[in-house]
């Protein structure tokens, strides 16, 4: 028979409890009114959208026609990447010759210095064709509304803003991995956005929407200068706050398509993600650990001093990380119905990557291998 020190059963149950408490916030911040949308800008200021293009992807079509579907009146999409060969390039083109309405382009391939960033790289060489007084980056597999423009560029009406960024959901193609990985954006990524925003200001970007104020862009150097990072989300914050703007969060939210076939390639992306955190906040990482509470409540139970106790503590935490699933599958309006059964599954695969993530830098960004270093460089 194993004898548990008291130290370590003690230990674990105030982990469990922590991890409780930190689910409650999260479940209240998810369930608080979402902010109202600011109001517009007047006169609504020109937009450029850029869409760096990496391949065919799932409803890459369907994605990129909802950004030229925009029920605002000042704005380019430029649809771009370096790879001249891009199968994507030839979804765009039709996107773009089905949207006359919009003025979207396609530029392909490109010059200049080469960036560390892939995402990066493609779109610094299609800045020289933006003429938008808004700029704004967002990933190839996101998907929006048509208020999208209205509501991101209504964020600046503070000018004292000078980037702006938005959560957003995830909906999964038909795979079991597909739908554990949408989970971890709903459940985890969104609530502890908004507990963080509780806790202090926003002081970077996300991937769905990277926002910036064209004066500011230049003034931060130019987007080549987030390009040596992996970590362009952090950076591009990092800068803009630097300088003396904030960074506000629009009420936009924006859906992406999780489509990994095989836990592998889902473990994969996800280690990527915890590598490029860890490396730009390691405090903050190590404890992101407290996201998981009915793994932390597993453990106090089979490491328990007083049995009841611990049982009663997991017994609390399934029901608050079950109602959290719910609240926020209802906040982010993601389709379907939500799937409690699958949170076992998802917090035993979120702390394997969690755990892994604490060491080392090798990461691979679609199909290419990449180091991360200190500060996602």
């Amino acid at each position: 028979m194993i004898v548990v020190p008291a130290w370590l059963s003690w230990a674990s149950f105030a982990l469990a409890v922590t991890s409780l408490s930190y689910t409650i916030f999260a479940l209240a911040r998810v369930l608080a009114p979402a902010p109202s949308a600011s109001a517009a800008v007047s006169p609504s200021p020109s937009v450029t959208l850029l869409k760096p293009l990496a391949g065919l992807e799932p409803d890459l079509e369907e994605n990129l026609r909802s950004f030229c579907n925009q029920e605002y009146s000042r704005y380019q999409t430029i649809f771009c990447s370096l790879e001249p060969r891009d199968p994507a390039l030839a979804v765009a083109e039709r996107v773009a010759a089905d949207a006359p309405a919009c003025d979207a382009s396609v530029v392909a391939g490109g010059g200049g210095a080469p960036l560390r960033n892939p995402k990066i790289a493609n779109v610094a060489a299609a800045m020289p064709h933006a003429n938008g007084d808004i700029v704004i980056i967002a990933d190839s597999d996101m998907r929006v509304e048509p208020d999208y423009l209205r509501k991101v560029t209504a964020a600046f009406a503070d000018g004292r803003t000078g980037a702006v960024t938005t959560l957003y959901g995830a909906r999964a193609t038909e795979s079991l991995a597909a739908h554990v990985g949408a989970l971890f954006v709903n459940d985890y990524f969104a609530p502890s956005v908004l507990v963080a925003l509780a806790l202090q200001p926003l002081r970077y970007c996300f991937g769905a929407t990277m926002a910036v104020r064209r004066s500011v862009l230049d003034e931060i150097g130019g987007i080549d200068t987030i390009g040596g990072t992996i970590a362009d989300d952090y950076a591009l914050g990092a800068l803009v706050s630097r300088c003396g703007y904030r960074i506000a969060l629009a009420s936009a939210v924006p859906l992406t398509l999780v489509s990994e076939s095989s836990f592998a390639a889902l473990f994969a992306r996800e280690l990527r993600w915890a590598r490029t955190i860890r490396s730009v906040r390691p405090l903050g990482y190590v404890g992101t650990i407290v996201e998981y509470p009915i793994v932390l409540g597993v453990i106090a139970v089979l490491l328990a001093a007083n049995l009841l106790a611990a049982l009663a503590l997991l017994a609390a935490c399934v029901v608050a990380r079950c109602a959290l699933h719910v609240c926020a599958h209802r906040r982010l309006r993601i389709p379907g119905l939500p799937r409690p059964w699958l949170i076992p599954l998802r917090e035993a695969l979120g702390v394997m990557v969690w755990a892994c993530g604490l060491f080392g830098s090798a990461a691979r960004w679609r199909e290419r291998a990449v180091s991360i270093g200190p500060k996602g460089c």
